[in-house]
């Protein structure tokens, strides 16, 4: 905290000069001429200057050359070429050079963004009024210059700290400085004596949207949304929170200024030409401002990541103080244990009982929240007491070593191979389908029945029994990891039973999550290269083996997609707090997404099919056009058609 009466007694506080006092003056006299306005101009050279070389800028399209002063106004119109005059009294305060220059480009950029973006609303709403309110728009960030010339060393640092995405400078500044921009502002313009519409705006631009929305029949209405509009439009063009900034411009004009979503989009695209034409008339450069159509999908993309942060947090925050302290002094716990403990088996060199169960938890965890199914497969070296009978331990120990070897060699990376005791081993089957699990827990046993173990020069027939479980945890269910491996336990034992060297499996899930998870496996980008005989099954299976999808949840993948808008991501998310069900499952029954929608969603956030279009064309199973043409034809054969704009494929 600073006091702020280092702002106002520092020498270096803005002021007006003479001919900018006086044009005010002159506004608020109802009796001037344009020929006051001109005579006044006239008295400083440089600002006349810049004044009719305005006029002939590309930003007012006059045709002919304009050379005198009194046509340059005459052209402009008195209220035009006086917002002009404190343009470019302003200009000389803020185009500064050296190791602050950064920060009054920044200003600068920011006002005229503000102020070409309210000049066309202006026209919009107040054509006869655009000069005032393009003079508002390049006042609003007054306080900013000001702060930047008295109190640079505080106030710097929080400027850097605002280029940051979730916290917006305004709080930042009362949160460091004990006062904002928005106050030194308006009481700059009091000082300085400009109209009270354009001191309310200044107040004003920065309220939350809620106030904005309520001005309702408040007589400067149409000046005040037009400011609260403009301030969002810098915001999106300048700094790092576009997703909130984008969330103000559409109910801003929406709500006040009466525009579709379509509307607004081709609005964003003309301020940003007018600002690049406006930015002749400062001489500021723009070039590193984005083109309309990028910052959309920025936006966008943040509004997404926000709406399931708020959903997170909502979820989490009448916990989260409880438990704490009790997760810390669990998690500091558990870290010792660790420690403390060895994470691999020290005779197969595979992984330990104690890293299985903890790997175990977390996906059960991640399959929940994901809605993914979860598989587990047993394996038993047969007939191992009588191996060490007859061999001795040190032979065992050496068919232990070579057969936890084999599963290595045959599971997959992402795959969890462990030793969960004696001769028992264990698999935790990464992103399983039912079709998958059991191709992979049969070639464990075919792999161990075609190994040779010799003990000296004497053939040792050495087989597995496998038994493997698959299910989908749904929330609330508990116990639902001890479950899947008491029922893999149960399929080994009643393999052993049946003769041993066989494999069984079972799933434990209701038929529609069983013909859900069929589907979206039929659904998969890598299936349907299969189908199209682009690719055998061989060749894509080691493709995926090293092919790792990003994970992202289900309402930002069909957001992205297409399938659903903000407000019906809200409405899943809010809905799911109550029910406790599956994404998925809530936004069919809320109409919001059809099953076929579903389905592509699901099998595309399990098997990304742009990720696996770069692994086959890194390995060369396929060429850059080939695999992109089969990516077009499988999303215009599979994909069903999206309801929103299109943010990115996955």
């Amino acid at each position: 905290m600073i006091p702020v009466e280092r702002i106002w007694n520092s020498a270096q506080l803005p002021t007006l000069p003479a001919v900018a006092v006086r044009l005010l003056e002159i506004v608020r006299d109802p009796e001037s001429e344009i020929r006051d306005v001109v005579e006044t101009i006239k008295l400083d050279p440089a600002i006349s200057a810049k004044l009719v070389k305005a006029a002939n800028a590309s930003y007012f399209g006059v045709r002919s050359e304009v050379k005198a002063m009194d046509r340059a106004v005459s052209i402009l119109g008195t209220t035009v070429a006086t917002s002009l005059a404190l343009s470019f009294s302003l200009t000389d305060e803020s185009l500064q050079t050296g190791p602050k220059a950064e920060h009054y480009r920044n200003f600068w950029v920011h006002s005229v963004v503000q102020a070409a973006t309210a000049e066309l609303i202006g026209q919009k709403l107040e054509p006869a009024q655009r000069g005032e309110y393009f003079l508002t728009g390049l006042l609003l960030e007054l306080g900013r210059l000001a702060m930047l010339k008295t109190i640079p060393n505080e106030y710097i640092p929080v400027l850097e700290e605002a280029k940051l995405p979730g916290t917006t400078l305004s709080q930042l500044e009362e949160a460091r400085l004990g006062f904002t921009h928005v106050q030194i502002a308006q009481q700059m313009m009091t000082l300085w004596k400009l109209p009270e519409g354009i001191i309310h705006a200044a107040a004003f631009h920065h309220a939350p949207l809620e106030k904005v929305l309520e001005l309702g029949t408040d007589p400067n209405a149409r000046l005040l949304n037009a400011m609260a509009f403009s301030a969002a439009a810098a915001d999106y063009f300048c700094t790092a929170n576009k997703g909130l900034a984008l969330h103000s411009l559409r109910e801003i004009s929406s709500h006040c200024l009466e525009m579709t979503e379509d509307d607004l989009v081709v609005f964003l695209s003309n301020i940003e030409e007018r600002c690049r034409q406006a930015a002749e008339l400062f001489n500021v450069s723009l070039s590193h401002l984005q083109n309309s159509a990028d910052l959309m999908i920025q936006a966008n993309e943040q509004l997404v990541q926000l709406a399931l942060r708020e959903h997170v947090a909502s979820t989490q925050a009448s916990i989260r103080q409880h438990v704490a302290e009790q997760e810390k002094r669990e998690l500091e716990t558990r870290n010792r244990e660790l420690q403390q403990q060895a994470l691999h088996d020290p005779l197969t060199g595979v992984h330990n009982r104690k890293f299985f169960d903890e790997v175990l938890l977390r996906e059960v965890h991640r399959c929940v929240r994901a809605a993914q199914p979860l598989a587990v497969i047993f394996i038993d070296v047969d007939h191992f007491k009588n191996v060490n009978d007859t061999f001795g331990h040190q032979f065992g120990d050496q068919v232990l070593k070579r057969v936890a070897q084999i599963f290595s060699e045959t599971v997959r990376v992402a795959d969890t191979l462990a030793r969960f005791g004696g001769e028992e081993f264990v698999v935790l089957v990464s992103q399983p389908s039912e079709k998958g699990v059991e191709r992979l827990a049969e070639r464990i046993r075919e792999n161990v029945e075609k190994e040779a173990f010799r003990f000296g020069s004497t053939p040792v027939k050495i087989t597995v029994s496998v038994g493997a479980a698959i299910a989908i945890p749904r929330r609330g269910e508990t116990g639902i990891g001890d479950r899947l491996i008491a029922v893999a336990d149960e399929c080994l034992y009643e393999a052993k039973r049946n003769g041993r060297n066989r494999t069984i499996l079972r799933h434990v899930m209701d038929e529609r999550d069983r013909q859900l998870q069929q589907l979206i496996t039929q659904t998969r980008f890598s299936r349907w290269l299969v189908q199209q005989r682009l690719l055998d099954v061989p060749s894509i299976s080691r493709v995926l083996l090293d092919c790792q999808t990003p994970h992202v949840q289900c309402g930002e993948l069909a957001v992205r997609m297409g399938y659903l808008d903000i407000a019906e991501l809200h409405s899943i998310l809010k809905h799911q707090e109550v029910t406790g069900d599956r994404f998925c499952a809530v936004a069919v029954r809320l109409g919001l997404m059809t099953a076929t929608e579903t389905v592509f969603v699901l099998a595309t956030q399990q098997e990304d099919p742009r990720t696996v279009m770069g692994a086959l064309v890194r390995t060369g199973l396929l060429s850059p056009d080939v695999a992109s043409g089969a990516l077009e034809d499988y999303t215009r054969m599979i994909a069903p058609p999206a309801k929103h704009r299109v943010m990115a494929f996955a």
